[in-house]
C-alpha cells in the first residue's frame, strides 16, 4: 500500500511542479506585459495634455488628446470582446499591440505636421490597445487555480511598477532629444510595443474552451449586470479610476501652472504609478485575508486623505503625496473590483461581462480626461479636486450597500447553511 502511494506520488508530482513553474512563469511574462502597457499610458498622460496644450485652436481642449486615447477604449470594448471570443487571448492581445506600434507612429507624424486633430484620431485609434490592455488582469486569473486567482490578479497588476519606472523617465529623457519636443517619446512608444510584442509570444494561454453545438452562451448581458456584486464591482473600477484619471491627467498641466519644471512632474507621475502598483504585491494577501469590501472601503478613505493633502497646498511635495496615496487608493478599488468581479458571471460569460466591466471604466475615463482639462485650465486644482469628492462618495455609499444586503442575507440564512 505505502509502495503504491509512493509511485503515485512520483508519478504525479513531476507535472504538478511543471504546472506550478509554468504558471508562475506565465504570470512574471504577463506582469512585464503589463508593466509595459502601464509605460505607454503613462508616457500619454505626461505628455499628450502638453503636446495638445501647443497644438489645441483654444486650451482648454489641451486634453482632448488624452481623451480620445479614453473614448478609443470604450468603443472598442465590444470589438476587442468579439476578437477574444474568435481567436483567443494571445491573438487579440497582440493585434492590440500592433496597433500600439502604429498608433505611436501616427502619433509622432502629427505632431511632426502640427496637426491636433490627426493626434487626436492617433489616441483615439490607440484606444483598441488600452482595450486589450485592461484585460491582461482577467487573463491572469484565468492562469491560476481558483485558490490562488487573487494573488495572480495583484501580481500581474504589480508589473505596473516597470511603468512607473519606466513610462515618467521615458517621457522625461526623450522630451528634447530630438529638434521637436516630445516626438522621440512617442517613437520610444513603437519600440516598447516591439518589445510587448516578444514578451507576449512567450506567454502560453489556457485553450479556449470548445463549445458542443447548441451550448448555452450563458445568461443575458443584462440579468448580469442587475446582480449587486456587479454593479458595485463596476462603481469601484470606474470611480476608481475616474477620480485616479481626473487627477492624474491635471498634475501636469497644474504644476506647469505653478511654474514647477517638467522634471518635477515626471517625479511626481512616477511615484503616483509606483502607489499604484507596489501594493500589488500583497494586496491579494490582504483581501484573502480582511475581505474584499474591507479592502476596497481602504482604498475610499485613501482617495479622501489625497484630496485633502491636495486642498492643502500646490507646493512639489503636496503633489507628490496626494499623487502617492491616489495610486495607492486606485490599486485597493481596481484589485478588490476585479476580485469581486468574478462573483458576477461564469466562465462561458466572461467575454461580454469584462467587456461591459470595461466599457463603463473607459466611459468614466472619457468624461474625467475632458473635466479634468477643463476644470484645471478655467477653475483651478482646488476646485477640480473638490469635484472629485462626488464619485469617491458614490463609490463609498456602494460599498456600504452591498455590506448591508450580504449581512441581512447572512443573517436571514438558516443556520448550518
Amino acid at each position: 500500500m505505502a509502495g503504491r502511494a509512493l509511485r503515485y506520488a512520483l508519478q504525479f508530482a513531476p507535472a504538478s511542479e511543471n504546472k506550478k513553474r509554468l504558471m508562475k512563469k506565465n504570470l512574471w511574462l504577463l506582469a512585464i506585459a503589463q508593466g509595459l502597457f502601464l509605460s505607454n499610458n503613462v508616457v500619454f498622460i505626461a505628455i499628450n495634455g502638453l503636446v495638445g496644450l501647443t497644438l489645441a485652436p483654444a486650451a482648454w481642449m489641451a486634453t482632448l488628446p488624452v481623451m480620445g486615447y479614453v473614448v478609443g477604449g470604450a468603443l472598442s470594448t465590444g470589438l476587442v470582446a468579439r476578437t477574444q471570443k474568435r481567436w483567443g487571448r494571445k491573438t487579440s492581445f497582440q493585434l492590440g499591440l500592433v496597433v500600439a506600434l502604429l498608433t505611436a507612429l501616427l502619433c509622432a507624424f502629427a505632431l511632426t505636421t502640427r496637426s491636433f486633430w490627426l493626434l487626436v484620431t492617433g489616441t483615439l485609434i490607440a484606444g483598441y490597445y488600452s482595450a486589450n490592455g485592461q484585460l491582461y488582469r482577467f487573463a491572469a486569473a484565468e492562469l491560476a487555480p481558483p485558490s490562488f486567482r487573487e494573488k495572480a490578479v495583484s501580481l500581474v497588476l504589480a508589473g505596473g511598477l516597470i511603468g512607473a519606472v519606466v513610462g515618467p523617465n521615458l517621457a522625461n529623457y526623450t522630451r528634447e532629444s530630438m529638434s521637436t519636443p516630445f516626438l522621440a517619446s512617442y517613437l520610444a512608444l513603437s519600440v516598447l510595443a516591439l518589445v510587448s510584442m516578444a514578451v507576449m509570444a512567450g506567454i502560453q494561454f489556457a485553450p479556449e474552451p470548445v463549445k458542443a453545438g447548441g451550448a448555452s452562451a450563458g445568461r443575458p448581458l443584462r440579468e448580469i449586470m442587475r446582480q449587486p456584486v456587479f454593479i458595485v464591482s463596476t462603481v469601484g473600477a470606474a470611480m476608481g479610476y475616474g477620480v485616479m484619471n481626473l487627477l492624474m491627467a491635471a498634475t501636469p498641466l497644474a504644476m506647469d501652472v505653478c511654474g514647477m519644471p517638467f522634471s518635477d512632474a515626471a517625479l511626481v507621475l512616477e511615484w503616483h504609478v509606483i502607489g499604484m502598483f507596489a501594493p500589488g504585491f500583497f494586496t491579494g494577501h490582504l483581501i484573502k485575508r480582511f475581505g474584499v469590501l474591507q479592502i476596497m472601503a481602504v482604498g475610499v478613505v485613501l482617495n479622501l486623505v489625497c484630496i485633502a493633502v491636495a486642498l492643502s497646498g500646490q507646493d512639489l511635495h503636496q503633489f507628490l503625496i496626494a499623487l502617492f496615496l491616489l495610486g495607492v487608493g486606485w490599486n485597493f478599488l481596481f484589485t478588490g473590483s476585479t476580485t469581486l468581479a468574478m462573483e458576477a458571471y461564469r466562465p462561458e460569460e466572461k467575454d461580454k461581462a469584462q467587456a461591459a466591466i470595461n466599457f463603463f471604466v473607459f466611459a468614466t475615463m472619457a468624461v474625467t480626461s475632458f473635466a479634468s482639462g477643463a476644470l484645471v485650465t478655467t477653475q483651478g486644482w482646488a476646485l477640480l479636486n473638490m469635484g472629485s469628492l462626488l464619485p469617491v462618495a458614490l463609490t463609498g455609499a456602494a460599498l456600504a450597500w452591498l455590506w448591508v444586503r450580504r449581512r441581512r442575507e447572512a443573517a436571514a440564512a438558516p443556520a448550518g447553511v
